[in-house]
């Protein structure tokens, strides 16, 4: 069974490489391994449970973080759940055929419910990683200006005019999806995660 992952979008001064260390540190211990793939801007962070684990089914995901204008987009991958579900299985059969065996299996059972909140442990360390860089969802101070398309100043966000040639920005103003981070401009839906925008 593979479950579909979402991509965020972060901005401000976050690097991929501050992320992909965090999740290392945070993950590459206990009954996973954690390592990096890649460099620099296009950085795959991929998080499993040990091929032969002593307790519970086998599970793996890929975190896939790209540099982006002022910022990083994460993306996981989809987990491999096929171990986690064949482990509960085995569980639940025996409990099945005799009550009593649930107690030998308690160790696979909490680990297989451990392997199913990875995702959630994985997002929570993002965050944890973007909130500490003083990054966010939120436009960046670099993403709030328009640059004008007759002589390309950079103007803050709101301004109807250029402040340099008085020409016409155009009531599309950038801001970015509450939900993901996913810059938008006229959209009524997002189109990163669907979410319903209110553009004020």
């Amino acid at each position: 069974m593979n479950q579909e992952m979402e991509t965020k979008y972060y901005h401000g001064r976050i690097t991929a490489e501050q992320v992909a260390n965090a999740l290392v540190s945070t993950f590459n211990r206990g009954a996973l391994r954690a390592q990096i793939v890649g460099s620099g801007d296009h950085i795959v962070v991929q998080i499993a449970t040990h091929p032969n684990p002593s307790s519970g089914g086998y599970t793996a995901i890929g975190v896939r973080i790209d540099a982006i204008e002022d910022g990083i987009a994460v993306h996981i991958g989809q987990q491999d759940w096929l171990g986690i579900v064949a482990s509960l299985g085995r569980t639940a059969l025996a409990a099945w055929r005799n009550p009593l065996s649930l107690l030998g299996r308690l160790d696979d059972l909490a680990q297989d419910i451990e392997n199913i909140q990875l995702v959630d442990k994985i997002w929570k360390t993002i965050e944890d990683t973007v909130r500490k860089a003083d990054a966010s969802f939120e436009l960046s101070e670099k993403l709030r200006r328009i640059s004008c398309p007759y002589c390309r100043t950079a103007n803050p966000t709101g301004e109807s005019h250029c402040i340099a040639c008085g020409a016409p920005l155009g009531g599309v103003q950038p801001h970015t999806c509450p939900k993901c981070g996913f810059v938008v401009t006229s959209e009524t839906v997002c189109p990163n995660c669907g979410q319903s925008l209110s553009v004020a």
